[in-house]
């Protein structure tokens, strides 16, 4: 496995993954346990699957942005390592499936030749920066936010401010009002606008889905382009240090937004300013600008047959660029799901006869971007031949599933398979909503909301119900929420629990009924006219569980009776902190910080510098059987349970010491002042750690 290594340019990459290497055969030989290197591996992409000994490895696509040479390099990853199977994600990644833990450093060196990464796709990071496929050809946009998403996805990418966070943190770009990108459930949203003929953006913060549903609340109507980075560094720092890690369910930022309240959330970021690397950051965007790339090859005439398919695809699937005689291509990719063998020959077609890119979008599909109107017969016909020309494109039938109990430990129910057949009721039983884009159709397996059911007009979300002895699995039916654009949105509301086996007829009564009583109005409208109640009494029949049959307890897409299986969730990349690997760890943030400065890189040597001196707290405090749930509690702990009481002397308190960090600008002096700091803070701990092992 050695020999992989050479065949990486990058030295930062190529030393990471032999990290992960290591630290494969450290945890195969017992000598890290498993808690620790869940941690460890979910910063690196690896996701535990429902099925034992195998992992889903995610790719983390910057705002789902794929070249022909990069598609390719999937592809061959996935069949030498997976299964062939391509899932695209509501985040704009794309996850494989079925891989050998061993085998994931070997994986990560073949992506890396094509500038492909796994770092901070899982875990307590930040997670892939997620951006309107159409940014950078919306017709509606009033700049490209591209280079933006860029900038802020290469800004934050091993930044020691957001590698052990206690939950993750999810940033999206949309390219206009219409907020596509759905900035009101991001910790940060950022929504284009020009104001006196300046760039900027407004900016939405601590949004969130999960189990517990968040609106984000407004931080700023408009924040000038080079401020955007200070602003998300300002404000991931508070996160980090403040944000809770102890208690899983409350760890997002918008619980801390309501723990600390608004204005001194907003008070500790100001603080901040004085150790921030840049208090003002120019992106430059010329990567994104320029003429668009010419086809390699001259695309061919072509005759259409069938003319009146043609013209229907078009209507449904073809958006007009703002780039005049160009359009951009919708692929509906059922559930997201798609294999190498279509892959490899759509990137060969966008390589050869368009501009060499693709993005994958929200709703797990795929937008080719920059075709000549004139080429658009060639596309159709040579499209059609991968079967990817089903209509419907980003409507009523193209909807939006998690893996569920396919592949992921927290499903509850099948959520692909709930998906399979209400497509099949849309497409056989109403052909009259072929082209709604008014309502969308979300499903999740669990509460969790990776499907995003809790934001759509139609939602079902994965459970369980018991009936007698047995337990069936059903389906939480949601209504009434979507997208109102400009940072505006509405979650639905759970509305009533059926069998699983009856969400066909669930989807029947309530288009039958909004057919029949909706007045020509919106979804929306109608719903808000009717009331929930009114829905729930028109569905409650299908919530009686005295006359279920033998069918009710098979679930969607399975052959067996159903059981209830709920493994341990990894989103979180939940950790049970050992005293002597913590401590080992937070040595570790020591050496990290005197690479970074001796790379020059100041402010990481500093934040790394810092992370030690918290982490290292947090052991000694956990040998005490003393805890706490923040970054700022340990400090604070660490000053009453030993220097206050004389345990550990320092020349400060622990407070003062650490602190330094926001009262100080990132330079040298400080950097290797604070770094002596913490070299001499850990020598004063690990004799203290000793003694009191000796004294046991």
């Amino acid at each position: 496995m050695q020999s992989f290594r050479t065949e990486i340019e990058d030295p930062i990459v190529q030393r990471e993954i032999i990290d992960l290497e290591k630290k494969i055969h450290s945890f195969r030989s017992g000598q890290i346990d498993d808690e620790r290197f869940r941690s460890l591996r979910l910063a690196r992409g690896i996701y535990g699957q429902r099925q034992e000994g195998v992992q889903m490895i995610r790719i983390k696509l910057p705002y789902g942005k794929v070249t022909s040479e990069q598609l390719k390099r999937i592809t061959e990853v996935s069949d030498k390592y997976s299964t062939g199977r391509l899932h695209i994600t509501t985040r704009q990644d794309i996850q494989i499936h079925y891989v050998s833990l061993d085998r994931t450093p070997e994986l990560w060196s073949e992506l890396a030749k094509n500038d492909i990464t796994l770092r901070e796709a899982c875990g307590n990071t930040v997670r892939n920066i997620t951006a309107s496929e159409l940014a950078g050809v919306d017709v509606d946009e009033p700049f490209d936010v591209s280079p933006y998403a860029h900038a802020v996805f290469q800004y934050l990418l091993r930044n020691p401010i957001c590698q052990e966070m206690g939950r993750k943190f999810k940033i999206s770009f949309s390219s206009s009002d219409k907020d596509t990108a759905l900035s009101y459930v991001h910790d940060l949203g950022f929504i284009p606008k020009i104001v006196n003929g300046e760039k900027g953006f407004k900016i939405m913060f601590a949004g969130g889905l999960g189990s517990q549903p968040s609106h984000a609340e407004l931080l700023s109507e408009f924040v000038p382009v080079n401020q955007i980075i200070p602003t998300a560094e300002g404000i991931i720092r508070v996160f980090d240090r403040f944000g809770e890690r102890t208690k899983r369910l409350k760890a997002r930022m918008k619980f801390l937004i309501k723990d600390l309240g608004r204005e001194e959330f907003l008070r500790l970021v100001d603080e901040e300013k004085k150790a921030l690397p840049f208090h003002s950051y120019e992106i430059d965007t010329t990567a994104f600008e320029g003429p668009i790339t010419e086809p390699l090859l001259a695309v061919p005439a072509v005759t259409i047959d069938d003319v009146e398919a043609f013209e229907a695809w078009k209507k449904s699937n073809v958006i007009v660029q703002k780039q005049t005689g160009y359009v951009a291509i919708g692929i509906k990719v059922l559930l997201g799901d798609f294999y190498t063998d279509k892959a490899k020959l759509l990137a060969d077609l966008i390589k050869n006869y368009g501009a060499n890119e693709l993005r994958f979008s929200l709703r797990q599909n795929i937008v080719l971007r920059n075709i000549k109107e004139e080429n658009l017969a060639f596309f159709y016909q040579e499209l059609s031949k991968l079967d990817f020309v089903a209509l419907g494109y980003e409507t009523i039938g193209d909807i939006t599933a998690c893996p569920g109990t396919d592949t992921c430990n927290l499903g509850i129910a099948s959520s692909t398979g709930i998906a399979d057949e209400l497509e099949r009721v849309l497409k056989t039983e109403y052909p009259q909503y072929s082209n709604n884009q008014q309502i969308a159709i979300k499903i999740s397996g669990c509460m969790n909301a990776c499907g995003q059911h809790n934001m759509s007009e139609i939602g079902f979300q994965g459970m369980s119900i018991n009936a007698g002895k047995l337990v069936a699995p059903a389906l939480q039916v949601l209504l009434g929420g979507g997208n109102l654009g400009n940072g505006n949105g509405r979650f639905s509301d759970k509305v009533i629990k059926i069998p699983s086996r009856r969400g066909p007829d669930a989807l029947r009564y309530i288009l039958n009924d909004f057919e029949s009583n909706g007045n020509g109005q919106s979804f929306l409208n109608y719903y808000n006219a009717k009331g929930e109640k009114y829905f729930y009494e028109f569905l409650k029949p299908l919530a009686n569980i005295t006359n279920l049959t033998e069918a009710d307890f098979v679930d969607w897409g399975n052959a067996d009776n159903y059981v209830k299986a709920v493994g341990v969730g990894e989103c979180a990349g939940v950790v049970i902190d050992l005293v002597a690997t913590l401590i080992l760890e937070a040595k570790d943030k020591m050496t990290f910080a005197q690479e970074a400065f001796e790379d020059k890189k100041w402010a990481d040597a500093i934040y790394l510098a810092y992370a030690g001196f918290v982490n290292g707290a947090k052991a000694i405090l956990l040998a005490e059987n003393e805890k706490t749930n923040h970054h700022a509690g340990i400090i604070d702990l660490f000053d009453t349970i030993f220097i206050e009481s004389k345990k550990i002397e320092l020349d400060s308190s622990f407070k003062d010491l650490v602190y330094q960090i926001k009262s100080n600008e990132p330079s040298a002096e400080f950097a290797q002042k604070y770094i002596q700091q913490g070299v001499a803070f850990f020598d004063t701990i690990e004799k203290y750690r000793a003694k009191d092992l000796a004294d046991a």
